[in-house]
């Protein structure tokens, strides 16, 4: 099992331990806002299964009616982890505006407190693992799910803050309006998840300075070659791919320009770990005169 594999299956351990100690929490104060924290962790645990079976099904080898791989399916549990976040996000609105127009009385638990608190701080460092481990592997399931658990971490500690506040000053209704607070904490988080991975959908470039990258290491290893241009990105999953046309001398022989193409690939590689590059060979009549110049 792959270190992204073994990750993204702790991570539902991790989910549902957090999971139960939120509950507790619940049980023992009744306070919904609790209740709206405790019902994110549910959402949490079904993120980190699409998660692991993103990344499992993603590490699967290409072939023949997948000649690209089965990268992009990341992205389509990412989607779905947004989906649930604002289902969840509903939910607790829902909750609260019972909350809101009838009112129960919320116990002072001092041990219900104490048990949020660690389960949030369990979060925490978790969600430190998940988005190191997603950044250096390129996993947007990993670092979606770490992105998530940050979102939660940040509700949960202010939910803990309002519900101090709600015993110290007995107004009730600070416990709803804190529950809503979340909710809408929870939809933007969800909002963020799903426009970015559509993004990884419809095969948007890479960022501006990946970019720039990539075209250092085609001018400074394609010597031999005149010019690179037409360069195109996409990712999906934890690949880049790369495409461009090289134009090298007319007179230039075929092996001598497949040893360049070679030299701008392992280049490229170097650079941006998980590129999988093309390279597309024309003569020089065909530059362009606008793209990368090999120096």
């Amino acid at each position: 099992m792959s270190l992204r594999l073994r990750i993204a299956f702790s991570s539902i351990l991790v989910g549902l331990l957090v999971l139960g100690l939120k509950l507790v929490a619940y049980w023992w104060t009744g306070s919904v806002a609790l209740y709206s924290d405790a019902l994110e962790s549910v959402v949490n645990v079904a993120s980190a299964l699409a998660a692991f079976l993103a990344v499992w099904f993603a590490a699967k080898p290409a072939d023949s009616n997948h000649p690209y791989g089965h990268h992009k399916v990341e992205y389509f549990a990412a989607v779905l982890v947004g989906v649930m976040i604002v289902l969840a996000a509903l939910s607790i609105i829902r909750a609260a505006w019972l909350a809101y127009v009838d009112p129960q009385p919320v116990n002072f638990s001092v041990e219900g407190l104490a048990v949020n608190g660690l389960a949030s701080v369990v979060n925490g460092v978790w969600a430190f693992v998940l988005i190191r481990v997603g950044r250096q592997h390129r996993s947007l399931a990993l670092v979606a799910d770490g992105k998530h658990l940050v979102t939660d971490v940040v509700s949960s500690f202010g939910v803990l803050a309002g519900v101090l506040l709600v015993f110290a000053t007995g107004v009730q209704a600070l416990d709803s309006l804190l529950a809503g607070l979340v909710a809408l904490n929870i939809l933007w988080s969800g909002w963020g998840l799903v426009k970015e991975s559509v993004g990884g959908l419809m095969d948007e470039a890479v960022s501006p300075a990946l970019q720039d990258k990539i075209r250092e290491a085609i001018s400074e290893a394609g010597a031999g070659a005149l010019e690179a241009h037409d360069l195109r990105t996409r990712s999906a999953g934890h690949v880049i791919f790369i495409d461009f046309h090289l134009v090298v001398p007319g007179e230039m022989t075929v092996e001598r320009a497949h040893e360049i193409c070679d030299r701008v690939e392992e280049g490229i590689g170097r650079g941006v770990p998980g590129a999988r590059t093309t390279i597309h060979v024309e003569p020089e009549h065909k530059a362009k005169h606008t793209g990368i110049v090999v120096l």
